[in-house]
């Protein structure tokens, strides 16, 4: 039998507002994808061909729909478990009538390992995952060796991980994480550009201008 993983997150019960509520309820049978243990055919979700990136953890979803704004050419499936987020990316699409997102609301690990197919991602993008800055809490951080390679062979060769974190530990762990993972190459020679297409948070704005450090890693499938 196999050992459940351990959750990267912990479902925080924050305030989910009344316009998130009826967001939930009236859109996420349109924009949304349930949840399901078998094999998601990415095309028909999206209805067309396209290239196919893979969000972890949007939170209250501004970046992911000026980037899907941005770049209509790709298709951006984005995936989040808190509900105050989902209501607030759903009301978004619906306002500004975005095609090219979809929303799974679930755990990024059992989607990844039960719904996406092997090298069918051209990308992937994890910013500002949950840094569990205090050492016990370590252990529960997503980019790991383990949640990595499995992540690896969802990714086409040629395809690409982009992660974003302003906590120095954190991207010291990721760059070690992934620079050892053999089907990964960096794109730089450790730490690379913030690439054009990653917006500015209002939140990392305002670390900046307080001299906080972000550091963005950008490692190519082979």
């Amino acid at each position: 039998m196999e050992h459940r993983h351990i959750r990267s997150f912990v479902l925080r019960q924050g305030r989910v507002s009344p316009a998130q509520q009826r967001s939930l309820d009236t859109l996420m049978p349109r924009y949304g994808i349930a949840y399901a243990a078998q094999p998601l055919d990415l095309e028909l979700a999206f209805g067309r061909c396209a290239p196919k990136i893979l969000e972890i953890g949007f939170g209250m979803g501004e970046p992911t729909v000026k980037i899907a704004l941005a770049h209509p050419q790709n298709d951006y499936l984005a995936l989040e478990v808190h509900p105050p987020g989902v209501g607030s990316l759903l009301k978004q699409i619906d306002a500004q009538g975005i095609k090219n997102i979809r929303i799974i609301q679930h755990d990024a690990v059992e989607v990844l390992r039960d719904m996406v197919n092997d090298a069918t991602l051209d990308g992937v993008h994890i910013f500002f995952p949950d840094p569990w800055h205090k050492a016990r809490h370590n252990k529960r951080r997503l980019i790991q060796a383990p949640f990595i390679t499995k992540l690896v062979q969802k990714i086409k060769p040629g395809g690409y991980i982009h992660v974003a974190t302003d906590w120095q530990d954190y991207a010291e762990q990721v760059l070690a994480v992934l620079s050892a993972e053999p089907l990964l190459q960096n794109t730089a020679a450790d730490y690379a550009e913030k690439p054009a297409y990653r917006p500015l948070t209002k939140f990392e704005q305002r670390g900046l201008n307080l001299g906080h450090g972000v550091w963005d890693l950008v490692f190519r499938r082979k």
